[in-house]
C-alpha cells in the first residue's frame, strides 16, 4: 500500500501535488504578493489594492462599494483579524462572513471574484479569492446564479473549506516551512496557489 507523504496535498480530480512547497515557492519568485491591512476599516485603498492583484474593480464600481462602506465595516468588525478556515468548522464565524458577502450583492458589476480579491487582504486566513480557476475547481459547490449573492458565496467558501481539512497538515506544514523562509501566506492563500497550479497546468 503506498504511504502518502504528510506534505502531499490531495486536491479533486484525483490531482496529487506532491511538493507544495516547490509549487508555491515558484509563484513567490515570480508574482508579487503585497500584504494587506487586516483591520475593519474598508475604503478606496483597499480596493486598490485588490486592483494591483488584478481585480479590475472600474471607479464606477469603486464608487458604488464604497456607498457599502459602513455596511461592509460593521460586518468586518463582527469577524476577528486572525479568524481562520483551518479551524474546526463550529469556530469559523459563517454568519458574520455571510453578512460581508451580502454588503456587496447586487453591485453592478461586482461578482465573486472582484469581492473576494477586495476582501481576502482584510481576512486573509477566511476568505479564499474565489477568481474564475477557483470558482471552476470549485463548481460542484456552486449552487447557480439563480442563489441569493451571499449564500452562494458562503457555500463555494464551505467546498473550499472542504479541501482543506483534507489537507490541513500538508498545509500548515508548508506555511511553516515558508515563514522560515521568510514569506507570511495562510493556508488558504497556500490553497489557493496549489489549485491555480493544477488548473492551469491541467
Amino acid at each position: 500500500m503506498k504511504t502518502r507523504s504528510i506534505t502531499q496535498v490531495s486536491l479533486r480530480d484525483e490531482i496529487e501535488i506532491h511538493d507544495p512547497l516547490q509549487v508555491v515557492s515558484r509563484y513567490l519568485e515570480s508574482w508579487r504578493f503585497e500584504a494587506g491591512d487586516a483591520s475593519s476599516s474598508f475604503d478606496e485603498s483597499d480596493l486598490r489594492l485588490a486592483n494591483r492583484g488584478g481585480a479590475r474593480i472600474s471607479a464606477v464600481e469603486i464608487a458604488a462599494i464604497l456607498e457599502r462602506r459602513r455596511t461592509i465595516e460593521l460586518a468586518l468588525r463582527a469577524i476577528a483579524p486572525g479568524a481562520s478556515l483551518a479551524g474546526t468548522g463550529r469556530l469559523v464565524p459563517w454568519q458574520p462572513l455571510r453578512q460581508l458577502f451580502d454588503a456587496f450583492a447586487d453591485i453592478r458589476g461586482i461578482g465573486l471574484s472582484k469581492m473576494t480579491k477586495a476582501l481576502h487582504p482584510k481576512r486573509p486566513a477566511l476568505v479564499p479569492m474565489l477568481d474564475s480557476v477557483v470558482h471552476t475547481y470549485l463548481a460542484v459547490d456552486d449552487l447557480g446564479a439563480d442563489a441569493l449573492f451571499g449564500e452562494r458565496a458562503i457555500a463555494l467558501v464551505r467546498g473550499y473549506k472542504r479541501d482543506l481539512d483534507l489537507n490541513r497538515r500538508a498545509l500548515r506544514a508548508t506555511r511553516r516551512e515558508l515563514m522560515r523562509r521568510g514569506h507570511d501566506l495562510t493556508e488558504v492563500r497556500i490553497l489557493d496557489l496549489l489549485i491555480w497550479s493544477a488548473r492551469v497546468a491541467g
